[in-house]
């Protein structure tokens, strides 16, 4: 009996031994990868940083300069603007996507690789391709305005029009992923409460009200403050279609992009600004999260 007690004990020793092998492995790649930059960045916002020179403390003194930039207000007021935007199509129409697509029977396959298709790409070059897309020249679009005889229009470099475009890209780039997620959901919803409620005279809108939202409830809520945090970092959008100067596009990375690499070239202002962004969406997810388990 003595033997076999210790024989145990030796199995449970090594066996947690193993896991905390596993966890250390985990735990030094969160330090070395998220951890470490984000202390880092943290420090470097209250530097005079080129790393060129030695930095210098400076205090808050690049908060300051960065509340002072005539672009900030704009940079975080675009920002919002896209990110309103962009839940609009990219929050709502993949739902609808994926609720079409659970209807089909045949080629169901076919069509869901189709939607994830763009997914698979780098954004860099979904990117590209739409910016020839809207090139006022011969790009598609134009194109076949001139073809339909409408007027051709600016797209990126109209101030009406050009978060749209940028929203449209980013909607077209992304919703393959929702949409799947989506599906999944939805064929986890039993067939038995879609019966029930057919055999209650229930029409389509009363199923998805009273069956299909309150089932997939959860996944939209945890998919809407995903959404919400990736559309409020946007940069490659901006960047690749409008540059770093057009004030009708300028997001908040952008700005980030500017003060470190374009017209400042000052780290520390650009630490400063990703600070106040982390701030935000920490803030945000923080009463999104005790909003949601109140209403749980």
């Amino acid at each position: 009996m003595t033997v076999l007690t210790a024989g145990r004990v030796r199995r449970r020793i090594a066996d947690n031994v193993l896991a905390y092998v596993f966890l250390a492995a985990g735990i030094l790649c969160f330090a070395v990868f998220s951890w470490y930059p984000l202390v880092r960045g943290i420090i470097l916002s209250f530097q005079q940083v080129n790393f060129v020179t030695d930095p210098w403390w400076v205090g808050l003194e690049n908060y300051r300069a960065v509340f002072d930039d005539p672009l900030f207000w704009t940079a975080w007021k675009n920002t919002l603007f896209f990110t309103g935007l962009a839940l609009v199509f990219g929050f709502v129409l993949p739902f609808f996507i994926a609720v079409l697509l659970n209807e089909f029977r045949h080629f169901a396959g076919f069509f869901r690789v189709l939607v994830y298709l763009p997914v698979m790409l780098p954004p860099i070059v979904s990117v590209l391709l739409w910016r020839y897309f809207y090139d006022p020249g011969n790009g598609l679009f134009n194109t076949v305005l001139r073809g339909v005889g409408l007027p051709e229009s600016q797209w990126t470099q109209s101030s009406g029009t050009a978060m749209l475009s940028l929203v449209l890209v980013s909607t077209w780039a992304n919703l393959g992923g929702a949409t799947l997620m989506y599906l999944a959901a939805l064929q986890g919803i039993p067939g038995e409460l879609y019966e029930a409620a057919e055999l209650d005279g229930a029409s389509i809108w009363q199923r998805l009200r009273h069956v299909t939202f309150p089932q997939m409830r959860f996944i939209m809520l945890v998919l809407l403050l995903l959404q919400i945090i990736a559309t409020m970092q946007v940069f490659i959008e901006p960047f690749m279609l409008t540059g770093t100067s057009n004030p009708d596009t300028i997001t908040v990375l952008v700005l980030v992009y500017r003060y470190a690499f374009s017209v400042n070239q000052d780290f520390g202002m650009a630490a400063a600004m990703s600070v106040l962004l982390f701030v935000v969406l920490a803030a945000f997810s923080a009463v999104y999260l005790r909003l949601t388990r109140s209403a749980d």
